[in-house]
């Protein structure tokens, strides 16, 4: 990974209010399901994917931030959507609630923690205009966002006139 084939990283002083809002907003769809009041896990994942979508075509900043929070709220999604579904099941069909499920709770209950924790300091981050790396996603993410795209295999098909 050398520095010439990734764009620069703008600085805080670089990046206008509204980019920072836009990048502060990605981490904030982890409360998209609490907003509307249902317990649906995917609803914040579908949240993420619509938010990184309208913000694509934004700055690099913008970018790199909704791609990083839409990639680390897939592990919690599943989680949560595994937890909600065995729930169900036990609920609605009878079946007993084990210490396997209590156990799997702690495990789902302790990433949603983590996860909560670790988006508000990358809220608060990119309020400040600053990168916020989380392990494995803000690399993927980076390498994703900053990555400069070859444009010298297209081919040149508008020409000056010959003279």
């Amino acid at each position: 990974m050398t520095e010439e084939n990734y764009n620069p990283i703008p600085q805080p002083n670089e990046i206008d209010i509204r980019e920072k809002e836009d990048a502060m907003g990605a981490y904030l769809m982890m409360f998209a399901a609490l907003g509307v009041g249902l317990p649906l896990p995917i609803l914040n994942l579908v949240a993420a994917i619509i938010y990184y979508y309208i913000n694509k075509g934004k700055s690099l900043f913008v970018r790199f931030h909704s791609f990083q929070s839409l990639l680390s709220q897939l592990p919690t999604s599943i989680l949560n959507a595994i937890a909600v579904f065995w729930g169900a099941r036990i609920v609605f069909f009878d079946y007993a609630f084990t210490d396997v499920f209590k156990g799997y709770l702690w495990l789902v209950g302790i990433a949603n923690l983590i996860y909560i924790i670790f988006s508000i300091i990358g809220a608060v981050k990119a309020r400040k205009g600053q990168m916020y790396y989380f392990l494995f996603f803000g690399r993927v993410s980076y390498q994703s966002v900053f990555r400069r795209r070859e444009t010298d295999s297209l081919k040149v098909v508008n020409q000056p006139p010959k003279m």
